[in-house]
């Protein structure tokens, strides 16, 4: 036993890390035989190589590992305007079926035609607009949504832009109601150059009756968006009317004397509207117009295409019909138009006062400015009654401004300009007929229609850029013609949001395989670059 504890301990205990052990025995200060002491119980790791994971495998295709590119990553807020995109759930398999014409209900006959009542369609309230919507693979990036349209198609009234209580007929062309004044609005609508439509008063007042609420009332006209649905046309700044008793035209709600007999059941009245281009428009509501410089209301070409870009902040949404639809933050009356409508008696005028003046190209309103070289004619069975309207208000961001749930920001989705309106009262009743084939088609209109047929150049084409002059030297073209212009501009414009929101989402709403989230392959498309109406055709792989 004494042998062995005079042996020295050297038991090192295993438990011990290495480093601690070596940490603990090295020299406060290096030896002059070891300077490199400290460093020579320095531990350094190899580098490895890092390898790509197998789901950015998968989306390169298999790629060589150590070849492949990195993802791309989304790319920060535009620094310019562009849409919101809206959080929606995905599209359900119905979604993708053409849209369906809500069920009719008949309710009344007014003369010859049934009128019926459609409990099921998404109405127009004051703060948001409804569109009909169709889901589609190749809109990935848009929540598979796309701007759709409803039987019967063509140009009619809109289902969606018309006040309650609202009965249409079965070819959704003519309206009435058993309530008081309600208004309804066409699927076409202006914003340059000169259109016509005509409508015929189906109920209305009587000829040899001297009571002229037998047959209810009607006012036809042209509103912008902004105009309410719920009165009738000339209620608001926003809409230019005539009513059907002694022939008077209306505005914010005050009748004045315009022609020299009252509209009557069997009149055909038609409407003429000149606007000026949008390149002048836009020069209105910047506050740059100039009358002595600006003479005409078709100016440079190359400036034609000068205007506001069109941005659309939409959200799609399921309806309990199981139909699909756009919900947009439709346009509103700001304040200053609401003191020009009802104007407070003042006696002196101030700076604070100034949006009391008369509307002119030049005011301080954005909203109270007016369109030079635009106008109204209205037509009585054929033949031109007069010239009620001119200086119509201009309809271009700021003029228009839209509801706080776009953001506050003044763009133009699109929709803004002067569109067919009609309202009925208790009983009233109006068909419309937006062309081509006009009653009364007005003597513009068939001068235009003879000297296609004869093949002779048309003075009213722009030789430059080969489209229609917007303005009072433009051909009068039928208001139906817009339709197939607005679905070139529907189908351009959602390519251009899908494209605008792939990018910023780092372009990967596909997959490698190019097939989407719903396991459906995206078609290529290409826009086919011509007249005015595009069109998109698919690409074979």
């Amino acid at each position: 036993m004494t042998e062995l504890a005079a042996q020295p301990f050297n038991y090192m205990p295993s438990s011990l890390p290495l480093n601690r052990i070596e940490d603990e025995h090295v020299p406060a200060v290096s030896s002059p035989l070891n300077p490199n002491a400290t460093a020579s119980y320095t531990r350094t790791r190899e580098q490895r190589e890092k390898k790509a994971t197998l789901k950015k495998r998968e989306l390169t295709d298999g790629e060589i590992q150590g070849t492949a590119k990195k993802p791309r990553k989304p790319t920060k807020d535009p620094n310019y305007l562009a849409p919101i995109k809206y959080v929606a759930n995905l599209p359900r398999l119905t979604d993708f079926d053409p849209p369906k014409l809500p069920n009719l209900v008949p309710v009344v006959q007014r003369g010859k035609q049934l009128f019926y009542d459609c409990p099921e369609r998404a109405q127009n309230k004051k703060t948001f607009r409804y569109t009909v919507s169709i889901a589609d693979p190749a809109f990935t990036s848009i929540n598979y949504a796309r701007n759709s349209d409803t039987e019967p198609y063509g140009p009619r009234l809109d289902l969606s832009d018309a006040g309650s209580n609202i009965l249409f007929n079965e070819e959704i062309t003519g309206v009435t109601t058993e309530k008081g004044f309600r208004m309804a609005r066409a699927n076409v609508f202006v914003r340059e150059g000169r259109y016509f439509w005509e409508c015929r008063i189906v109920s209305g007042v009587k000829r040899e009756s001297d009571e002229p609420e037998d047959g209810g009332h009607v006012r036809v006209g042209w509103a912008r968006r902004e105009a309410s649905l719920e009165g009738p046309v000339g209620y608001d700044p926003y809409s230019y009317g005539l009513r059907d008793v002694a022939g008077e035209k209306v505005h914010m709600s005050r009748p004045k004397a315009f022609a020299s007999s009252a509209f009557c059941e069997g009149d055909v009245i038609g409407l003429e509207i000149t606007l000026p281009s949008l390149a002048l428009h836009k020069k209105v509501v910047d506050g740059v117009y100039n009358k002595a410089v600006d003479v005409s209301d078709d100016l440079d070409p190359s400036a034609s295409n000068d205007f506001m870009d069109i941005i659309r902040d939409r959200a799609p949404f399921q309806s309990k019909t199981a139909q699909l639809y756009f919900e947009t933050a439709d346009y509103a009356m700001p304040k200053i138009m609401d003191d020009y409508m009802n104007p407070a008696p003042i006696t002196v005028k101030t700076d604070a006062t100034a949006s009391v003046d008369p509307p002119n190209p030049n005011h301080p309103e954005p909203s109270l400015r007016t369109l030079p070289f635009s106008e109204i004619k209205v037509y009585k069975n054929g033949q031109l009654v007069g010239t009620p309207y001119a200086d119509l208000l201009a309809f271009l961001p700021p003029a228009s401004k839209p509801q706080i749930q776009s953001a506050g920001r003044e763009v133009d989705d699109g929709s803004l300009g002067y569109y067919p309106a009609i309202s009925v009262f208790r009983g009233g009743a109006v068909e419309t007929n937006l062309g081509p084939n006009f009653w009364f088609p007005p003597p513009d209109l068939e001068n235009n229609v003879d000297t296609e047929m004869a093949n002779v150049t048309n003075t009213n084409v722009n030789p430059t850029t080969n489209k229609h002059i917007a303005g009072r030297q433009s051909a009068l073209r039928p208001i139906s013609e817009r339709f197939s212009e607005q679905i070139a501009e529907d189908v351009t414009i959602d390519i251009l949001d899908e494209v605008h929101f792939w990018d910023q989402e780092g372009r990967g709403a596909l997959r490698g395989n190019g097939e989407s989230e719903l396991g459906l392959a995206a078609p290529h498309v290409r826009i086919i670059s011509g007249d005015v109406e595009g069109s998109v055709e698919p690409i074979d792989e």
